[in-house]
């Protein structure tokens, strides 16, 4: 059974057999974000991907908040839990679950943290758009060009599929401080890492211009910034080993966007949940109300049921990650919540 498939079905499974009057998000001012009385600042650092939907939540919580200041930075999901185990922020954005030399970090820190789903992502491989030749492409062509086995040896395109151009293939993608970057690595070069020899950077709007600037190039990063430049790229459909796929709201919720579909997450210090500001804003992050601001930045909301009961393990102080190892794919995503 595919990822994608796995969690529509665990979701499913939780929301019949989990949901409760608790898990519904409430309509206290808490919930909404609004409250006079709140100030203070927060800074929120790690992932581009989840960057957007940050952003988007900050500048609404701040509308109605406007003593509460919030910083939202784009370290990487690496970068960001390096500040955020070391006490330098109080949020930390992850495109990817939380690795163990993570965890150990954090206890280091005297960080205790709660993991917190916040949308769906559909991790795109884009291409230049006078790219003819590689409209779909199976995991195995993927994985050609991008393992390590790969480096200094795959630099033609025909290299990959002998069907395409004997033309240089150019690669650009994220770096190693990112979430994308281990999530794409755990799917398709079924490695840690990957050939190392081409582009990277850890701002996406950097590998949007790389590939939309040679018509050789390829590269990847969150839906929300192919949805946002799609006029100047095209995106790759990916064939899983059930024919070729495009990533969409609806290839990601009907679980046919295999392997490339994921969860984005938001990590909290339990120790700033304790500060007003920063439980509020976190309240209003899982109120079901702004989930169209999920939407409106290119990723996917949850189920709503899904939202109610992320914001009560938020109520509770429920600490720790329910991926040991920090992976996604293949895990039960109904242990989440």
């Amino acid at each position: 059974m595919n990822l994608l498939r796995y969690v529509s079905l665990a979701f499913l499974v939780a929301s019949v057999s989990a949901c409760t009057g608790s898990d519904t998000p409430s309509d206290s001012s808490s919930s909404t974000g609004s409250d006079a009385d709140l100030s203070g600042k927060i800074t929120v650092d790690g992932s581009s991907t989840v960057l957007l939907i940050s952003e988007a939540m900050a500048e609404e919580f701040q509308a109605v908040n406007k003593d509460v200041k919030i910083t939202v930075g784009k370290s990487g999901t690496g970068g960001g839990f390096k500040k955020f185990c070391t006490g330098k922020t109080e949020i930390s954005d992850a495109s990817r679950p939380i690795k163990q030399k993570e965890i150990d970090l954090c206890a280091e820190g005297g960080v205790e943290y709660v993991e917190i789903p916040v949308a769906f992502d559909a991790l795109s491989v884009v291409v230049n758009k006078d790219n003819d030749w590689a409209a779909c492409m199976t995991v195995d062509e993927l994985k050609t060009g991008w393992e390590k086995a790969a480096q200094g040896k795959i630099s033609k395109w025909n290299q990959i599929n002998p069907k395409y151009p004997d033309a240089p293939l150019t690669l650009l993608g994220p770096g190693t401080d990112s979430g994308t970057f281990d999530y794409f690595n755990e799917a398709i070069t079924g490695e840690e890492g990957s050939r190392g020899d081409f582009a990277t950077s850890e701002d996406d709007n950097t590998i949007v211009r790389g590939v939309a600037g040679d018509k050789n190039a390829m590269g990847y990063f969150g839906y929300a910034y192919y949805e946002e430049n799609k006029d100047t790229l095209k995106a790759v459909e990916v064939d899983g080993g059930d024919g070729c796929v495009a990533p969409s709201d609806a290839t990601v919720l009907d679980g046919t966007y295999s392997p490339l579909a994921r969860p984005l997450f938001i990590y909290v210090s339990k120790a700033a949940l304790d500060r007003p500001e920063v439980k509020a804003f976190i309240e209003f992050y899982m109120d079901v109300k702004n989930k169209e601001l999920v939407t409106e930045v290119g990723y996917f909301p949850l189920p709503d049921d899904i939202y109610g009961k992320a914001l009560a393990r938020v109520q509770e102080g429920k600490t720790g990650t329910a991926f040991p190892g920090g992976k996604t794919v293949g895990v039960k995503l109904a242990d989440v919540l």
